[in-house]
């Protein structure tokens, strides 16, 4: 049955307009693609061949109502960061709103993942909210402490953290968007 989240419907625009002018040509790899609609919308809207993954059967049924018809859409993967990747190339890996409401352990996994399948150069693209040396907006402060309280793993990531956390990575770009959250850009670097 197809989900909808309203968090997707007022943030699409904004992250599309972003990702039009950054976004390499090729397959982009949609990590925890959740009800479809960023996958839908993105993946309708840009030339790119699109790859949604969700780990969840649910959510994979959600994704594929959402993106019925749409020719450069594939069928979602079952894919849980925290396991072996169905998939081991693509030229850009979107994530929405999932490193904050996962553990940290599946941040790393992710950023692990990415480098693997991501090609010299090739881009990840993470979105939602971040600290920034510790600080963040204050409406963010809220959502921290709300997330929190829902699972003590969870929790607005830091990006120095995360630099740290991702050496084959490098933070390349940071766009501000609505709603104090950031479209982070990070750049395979070379294999050594």
């Amino acid at each position: 049955m197809r989900q909808t989240s309203e968090a997707c419907l007022r943030n699409r625009g904004p992250i599309l307009d972003a990702l039009r002018p950054r976004l390499p040509p090729g397959l982009v790899l949609e990590i925890a693609s959740g009800t479809g609609q960023h996958a839908a919308w993105l993946g309708g809207a840009l030339p790119n061949t699109w790859q949604p993954s969700e780990r969840t059967p649910e959510w994979r049924e959600s994704i594929a109502e959402w993106c019925a018809g749409l020719p450069n859409v594939l069928p979602p993967l079952a894919l849980d960061v925290t396991e072996a990747w169905p998939i081991d190339h693509a030229d850009a890996v979107f994530c929405a709103n999932m490193i904050h409401i996962a553990p940290w352990a599946a941040t790393l996994a992710l950023l692990e993942g990415a480098a693997r399948v991501l090609p010299t150069g090739g881009l990840l693209f993470l979105y939602g909210p971040f600290r920034i040396r510790g600080a963040m907006a204050p409406s963010n402060v809220d959502f921290d402490a709300w997330l929190k309280a829902r699972d003590p793993a969870y929790g607005v990531r830091d990006l120095e953290a995360l630099q740290a956390a991702a050496p084959a990575l490098e933070l390349a770009e940071r766009v501000e968007l609505p709603a104090n959250n950031l479209l982070t850009m990070w750049r395979r670097q070379a294999r050594g």
